[in-house]
């Protein structure tokens, strides 16, 4: 038995944990593993007839290869963002189906996040065995409670909010700080509530600035320190702009120039007397060593792929549900959009969280 191994998407924390998690599992059976480099585009680069573009595009993965990878972030496979339907060319999924059939890949095992596992579950559609994995640090795959990533990204947002408080306070001003999440608020809705900022906005809630002005500064006047704190979503509208989705099809070099963090901080100095900082956390959120969860979940994962495989229970996504591992139909994403409970988690008056209830809910609260 062979087994392939992908990541791809962005990065996060806890991808190589699950990578070595899935090595070592498959070793232990006897079963030989390689990984693919640079997710889906390593696909497109290798030509099975050519052994220079497999030796620069795949590597076996066997118990040195994987020693220690789990204590560092990142992916020992890299990644790329690439759809292999959507190149320039057409699609090529016959070309990654030639791949696999010609290097003697038995099963496929990928870790994604939307983009990703939405061609994993192409490629099962096409009778080859997958297992994909969601990992995401906004937590947006619909179909599991939790992405591989999602609680390092907090960990490390919160600490940001929480040592931005002292020069906040020193300058006496409002600090908005924008954390990922284009389609989801889960990120900033979790970081704002453990940080205990002032207020958070989301990106399922359009601001009205004119409100949030109001209240951030009735905020800072009323703080002994002088500041006020705001986390919000990088996907966020304020009312009355354009409501159009193509800012979030921008890449993030080109989105940072017209950041809603930064146009509401320009709303707010221009509407009053209030000076702002603005700190976007972009990459540093998914930056460095996954925390102890992220460990966690990503052994889990790995090791419950190879116990899926061998069972012969293939085309299936593995999840986290109310707090219990398991596994869905691999093509379960395509069902939906994960996004923010408004009205159990979240005040729209107020824009803060709100736990209405907390009995029987998961770790999470989601």
């Amino acid at each position: 038995m062979r087994i392939g191994v992908l990541t791809g998407g962005g990065d996060v924390p806890g991808l190589n944990p699950c990578i070595r998690s899935i090595a070592l599992s498959a070793l232990d059976r006897g079963w030989d593993v390689t990984g693919f480099r640079r997710g889906w585009q390593g696909f497109l680069e290798i030509e099975p007839g050519d052994p220079d573009s497999v030796t620069a595009h795949s590597i076996p993965l066997d118990r040195e290869a994987v020693r220690g990878i789990d204590r560092v972030g990142g992916t020992m496979l890299h990644t790329s963002r690439t759809d292999p339907r959507t190149v320039e060319g057409g699609d090529r999924t016959a070309h990654v189906l030639r791949v696999l059939e010609k290097l003697e890949v038995d099963a496929l095992i990928t870790l994604g996040g939307d983009g990703t596992l939405r061609f994993s579950a192409h490629l099962s559609a096409q009778g080859f065995p997958v297992i994909s994995i969601p990992k995401t640090m906004d937590n947006d795959v619909f179909g599991t409670d939790y992405c591989i990533g999602f609680s390092t990204a907090i960990t490390r947002s919160v600490d940001a909010i929480n040592a931005l408080r002292t020069t906040a306070e020193s300058h006496e001003r409002i600090a908005i700080v924008e954390l990922f999440g284009r389609r989801s608020g889960e990120t900033a809705l979790l970081a704002g509530f453990l940080a205990q900022v002032d207020r958070t906005v989301i990106a399922e809630v359009p601001a009205d600035p004119d409100t949030l002005l109001s209240l951030l500064a009735d905020d800072r006047r009323s703080r002994p320190g002088g500041y006020a704190m705001c986390v919000i979503s990088e996907g966020a509208r304020l009312t009355g702009e354009d409501a159009s989705d193509e800012q979030r099809k921008l890449s993030n070099t080109q989105r940072s120039e017209a950041a809603v963090s930064r146009r509401l901080a320009l709303m707010i100095e221009e509407r009053s007397k209030e000076r702002t900082i603005v700190q976007q956390l972009a990459y540093l959120m998914r930056s460095g060593d996954p925390d102890a969860l992220d460990r966690m979940v990503g052994f889990a994962f790995g090791g419950l792929a190879i116990q899926k495989i061998e069972a012969g229970e293939t085309g299936r996504m593995l999840a986290l549900r109310d707090g219990n591992y398991c596994h869905v139909p691999i093509d379960t994403l395509l069902g939906g959009t994960k996004t923010v409970d408004v009205e159990k988690l979240y005040d729209v008056e107020r824009y803060r969280p709100k736990l209405t209830h907390v009995e029987g809910m998961p770790m999470f609260l989601y």
